[in-house]
């Protein structure tokens, strides 16, 4: 398996709940082993390691920006 990471942020207000929803169904998606927001210093940045054999980077942003459409994917 390849991995890759990949950073999102999103809306710094977006409510707790929506951010653990968020995480739940990256991490449903084939390929993707983690997904999980960085809760204390940077609730916005959405770190993200998948397989990118198994699935791209943009399918999860596109996946994000449903619920925040101006998520963006940060270079790393």
């Amino acid at each position: 398996m390849n991995t890759a990471d990949m950073l999102i942020h999103v809306h710094p207000e977006l409510d707790v709940q929506a951010r653990k929803d968020l995480e739940r169904e990256l991490m449903g998606h084939i390929g993707v082993d983690c997904a999980e927001f960085d809760h204390r210093p940077h609730p916005h940045s959405l770190m993200v390691k998948y397989d990118p054999d198994e699935v791209e980077g943009m399918e999860l942003l596109q996946m994000v920006r449903k619920l925040d459409p101006a998520a963006t994917m940060v270079g790393m």
